[in-house]
Order: C-alpha cells, then sequence, then structure tokens
C-alpha cells in the first residue's frame, strides 16, 4: 500500500529490525521516537542465522543479478529469514511489557545493490533488493510494519544508501563538532556531522565482507574471531595499494557499494597465507575509511557494527585516522543494537513523510522519503489511532 504524509499524534514504541551484510543473523531493538528524537530506548536482542540460512544467503549474493522471483531456494530463504524476525520481535514484546511496540520497521536482507551509478549496464543495474516477507511478520506479530526502505531513493537517482545517517546526526545532537561515525559491517559507511551541522555520509569501501570470505575460505569459520588472524601476518603493502587503486576510492561522497563490489580483488591475495591476507584485508578496510574524501576532518571518530569487536580492525583504524578513535559504547550507544535502532527510527519518519536520505548522504537530487507499510491484513485502529490504513 502506498505510504503519504499525514497528521502524526506523538511518539511511538517501534521495534526496528536489521540483517546486515555480514550474514551473521537479525539484530532488533525497541526504542520510543517521534522520528527526530529518540525519546527511550528499550531491550535489544540478536538471533543469529543458523549456518544453513547463512550459507543460502550466501549463496543468493552471487546469483542474485540474475535470480528469478520464484527461485526455490529465495522463497524458503525468506520464509526462513522472515519467521525469524518475526521471533525476534515476539521476544522483545515478552522482555519489555511496560513499553508494548505499535510499529515495526523491518529492513529484510539485501541481496543485491546495484545503484545505477555503481553497476551501469550490467545485470541488475539501478536496483536496490532486500528480501523479507513483511506481510508474514505482520501477521506473526499483529502489529504494522514499515519495509522498502531503499527503493524510492533509487527510483529516484539517489544510490539509495547509506541510510542511517540521519539517526547518527540525531544521537549526536550536542556533541562537538565535526564529528564522524563508522559503522563497520560488510560494507562500511560513515556519517560525518559538519561543524555547520550539515550531514555528509557514504560508503567507504569493504568492511568486514572481504575478511569474513577470506576467513571462512582458509579456517572454515565465518569471521576472524578477535583478529587472531589477521595479527598474526603481515600487510603486503604493495597488493594493499593495488587495491587500493580501485576508482571507487577516488570517488567523492555520496556514494554506496554491493557487498561483493570487491570481491574480485580476493583474486589478488591468492599468492598469501591465511594470515597475511587477512592482515592486509584488515588494512585495506581501515585505509579506505582514511582515504575517503571528505571537506573537513572529524575531530573524533566513534565506531558501531561488529567490525568494532575485532582488535585487529580497531588498532588499523586508530592508526590510520588523525584523530581519536572510539567505539560507540563511549557515547553511550549500544553499538550491537543501533543499526535496528536506525530502522525502527525510520520507520516513524517514513509515516511522518519525513526524508529518510538527502542529496549530501545518498546523492539523491531532493530530499527523499520513502518506505511502504503492511499491515498483513489487519486493520490497526484500534492499537494505534494515528496509523493511515487502507486495504
Amino acid at each position: 500500500m502506498a505510504l503519504s504524509a499525514h497528521a502524526f499524534i506523538g511518539p511511538v514504541n517501534v521495534v526496528g529490525l536489521m540483517s546486515g551484510t555480514s550474514l551473521d543473523g537479525v539484530d532488533a531493538a525497541l526504542l520510543c521516537t517521534d522520528g527526530e528524537q529518540v525519546l527511550a530506548h528499550g531491550p535489544s536482542l540478536t538471533q543469529p542465522y543458523p549456518p544453513e540460512l547463512r550459507a543460502s544467503l550466501r549463496d543468493l549474493l552471487d546469483r542474485a543479478p540474475v535470480l528469478a522471483p520464484d527461485d526455490p531456494e529465495l522463497l524458503a530463504a525468506t520464509h526462513a529469514l522472515s519467521r525469524l524476525h518475526a521471533e525476534a520481535v515476539l521476544e522483545l514484546c515478552r522482555r519489555a511489557p511496560d513499553m508494548p511496540p505499535e510499529l515495526v520497521g523491518f529492513h529484510g536482507q539485501t541481496i543485491l545493490h546495484a545503484p545505477a551509478s555503481l553497476a551501469a549496464g550490467q545485470a541488475g543495474a539501478g536496483r536496490t533488493w532486500q528480501i523479507g516477507d513483511a506481510a508474514l511478520l505482520s501477521a506473526m506479530t499483529d502489529l504494522p510494519v514499515i519495509h522498502d526502505f531503499r527503493s524510492a531513493d533509487v527510483r529516484a537517482g539517489g544510490e539509495g544508501a547509506p541510510l542511517a545517517p540521519l539517526y547518527h546526526a540525531a544521537l549526536l545532537a550536542g556533541q562537538p563538532r565535526p564529528v564522524a561515525v563508522i559503522n563497520l559491517g560488510g560494507v562500511a559507511n560513515l556519517t560525518l556531522v559538519r561543524g555547520n551541522g550539515a550531514v555528509l555520509a557514504c560508503d567507504t569501501g569493504p568492511g568486514n565482507a572481504l575478511l569474513d570470505d577470506w576467513a571462512m575460505r582458509h579456517t572454515g569459520r565465518p569471521f576472524d574471531q578477535d583478529g587472531a588472524l589477521a595479527r598474526a601476518g603481515r600487510v603486503d603493502s604493495a597488493l594493499l595499494d593495488a587495491m587500493l587503486a580501485h576508482p571507487f576510492f577516488a570517488r567523492p561522497a555520496p556514494k554506496s557499494l554491493d557487498r561483493l563490489s570487491f570481491h574480485a580483488l580476493l583474486a589478488l591475495l591468492d599468492g598469501l597465507g591465511a594470515a597475511d591476507g587477512a592482515a592486509t584485508l584488515t588494512a585495506l578496510s581501515a585505509q579506505a575509511v582514511a582515504r575517503t574524501l571528505l571537506p573537513e576532518q572529524p575531530a573524533a571518530w566513534f565506531v558501531c557494527g561488529g567490525g568494532r569487536h575485532n582488535p585487529a580492525l580497531m588498532q588499523a583504524l586508530a592508526n590510520a585516522l588523525p584523530a581519536l578513535v572510539q567505539a560507540v559504547e563511549a557515547l553511550g550507544w549500544k553499538g550491537d543494537a543501533l543499526e535496528a535502532e536506525c530502522f525502527g527510527f525510520l520507520a516513524v519518519r517514513s509515516l511522518r513523510g519525513l526524508p529518510l536520505s538527502l542529496p549530501t548522504t545518498t546523492g539523491v537530487p531532493t530530499p527523499q522519503t520513502g518506505g511502504r507499510l503492511t499491515c498483513g491484513g489487519i486493520t490497526p485502529y484500534g492499537r494505534s489511532p494515528w496509523l493511515p490504513f487502507t486495504p
């Protein structure tokens, strides 16, 4: 159903859901927000993907540009991950009986991100694809669901990513500026709040994705636990320079990536041992952030996303950046819940018809709202009288 701007009454208890490009599971977080300020933070949790679902999703990434919508593996994975998301919502309801949610923000699982600027002439160009069954999620939770956050931005000429910057900016209110947030997911992205308060953002390059794939290939584990593999190796400077010669790094912000945009670079490392390859990929993620072209340099960098748990990657960032680098917990934020909280925040902005993206965050020509509302056949008037509903 179509979503339009309308009168809005009061703040909303909303569950945000995020399953990132690291393919590790579902993050869920409850917060109370009016889409401009965060009024209260509720509990959060992570539901890991079962290994077989993670393997299936990784296979779908490789096939996504030519994947048929009725592909049996796609349908099975969509159903499984949607049920897992619903279980996460219901568990949060059990944990917070005094903060009952009225709405769900459902990002879904990205299997393809190919804005026109990234993939001109390629299969799937001009498209971003997040899988997930919003109707099933709504029916299982008895809650209205906002989903499909990115495609309106891509249709309007934007990159469709990153979408976290407006949430980062809301949380950074009152912090000395300029200040930046780095999100180390499968893809890394940053938000810069400039000295004048303007928000600039972009994807910077690989975050954990290449390192995760390298670790799986060489150790059978889905990531480099505690950075131990990278810390046992040495950076190959020549190969690092060759990878940093990729034209993406010379593009100014805003810009975005698909998880597999740099996957071909792994072939450059075939002559390295497991530890040296991990060290070189860790350095690549850090240098990609450091070499991002910004109009002013932040006085501090705060790091969220799963990559902040990797001491080798955090040390590489600290070495590469000329200012303080800390995990977002230094600000009192819940780093593991941040992206999930973001999509709860954006769901409420979507209801209010407020922008989810700006020309300086995704390159969209004008500030762009987005999101679609699904109610799974239920009428939400009794629960949320401010919510528009069109059967």
